[in-house]
């Protein structure tokens, strides 16, 4: 019968850390075992045959790479489970910092009215949404990344408070539409990085990672530079940063009128949030 370590071995294998490749077996026995902390407990044996479905499961992301969240079909994020397919990134643990530092501005300030552009599974508007007063809506020009955040409010009870649109950046902005505050973890990475990137991340949708610029700031630049036709004055700018960017967005964003620009470093040290307010 195969064993729980045999299965772990099959990912190490293929490359992946010990620490990681235990993890990822973990989670592929809680979601298609239905095995999980409870059942360690009282000493619940697993079946042969469910133990075969996980096995299944480890080698096909070994011999794919293709990410355990797609294989699932959920990622975990801010406590919550967010359904996830090819059409949508997969949240990261970074973009939680950009997040709960909107969530501390929204509650501070009690803004009403936030806009989340290129809002892909909706991971950012429904936990903004769910842990302030505000209302959020969320652009994006992919209809199937729509569906997936749809999908995701509805399941996390947010439908009239997260809710989406169709929008190229903010062509879909109604005439006379003002936000408190535009929140985006925009694609940061420059074509010339195509080839260095994990393969686990090729899996990711190219329009939510690749800019067409060499420096990767493209739509940094065009966000900021509409931002303050629908911004409500004191209303804030908020993006997720890419490694090395910080220096340039704090540019991008001064230059367009955003005064006591803040940049937050993640656990790494890599600066990963900035913010700036609308005089």
């Amino acid at each position: 019968m195969t064993t729980i370590s045999e299965i772990v071995k099959i990912l190490t294998k293929s490359g992946i850390e010990p620490n990681e490749a235990n993890v990822e077996v973990k989670m592929l026995i809680e979601h298609f075992a239905n095995y999980g902390y409870k059942d360690i407990v009282i000493g619940k044996k697993l079946s042969p045959e469910k133990l075969e479905i996980v096995k299944e499961k480890a080698e096909l992301r070994a011999k794919t790479r293709q990410p355990i969240q797609h294989i699932i079909g959920l990622a975990d994020f801010m406590g919550e489970k967010f359904i996830v397919n090819p059409s949508v990134l997969i949240p990261r643990d970074e973009t939680e910092l950009l997040v709960r530092h909107a969530i501390d501005v929204i509650n501070s300030k009690n803004f009403k009215m936030i806009l989340d552009v290129g809002t892909g599974s909706g991971c950012i508007a429904c936990m903004i949404a769910k842990y302030t007063a505000s209302q959020v809506i969320g652009l994006d020009v992919s209809t199937d990344a729509l569906n997936t955040a749809l999908d995701n409010a509805s399941k996390l009870n947010l439908n009239n408070r997260a809710i989406f649109r169709k929008s190229d950046i903010f062509s879909n902005v109604k005439p006379g539409e003002t936000f408190d505050m535009i929140v985006s973890n925009p694609p940061y990475i420059p074509p010339s990085e195509k080839e260095n990137i994990q393969t686990e991340v090729k899996f990711d949708p190219e329009l939510a990672l690749f800019t067409h610029d060499e420096k990767g700031l493209e739509f940094y630049r065009k966000i900021t530079e509409k931002a303050p036709k629908i911004l409500n004055r004191g209303g804030y700018l908020m993006f997720e940063l890419g490694i090395g960017q910080s220096g340039y967005v704090k540019s991008i964003m001064e230059v367009n009128g955003f005064k006591n620009v803040e940049i937050i470093k993640d656990l790494a040290g890599i600066d990963r949030v900035i913010s700036g307010a609308l005089e």
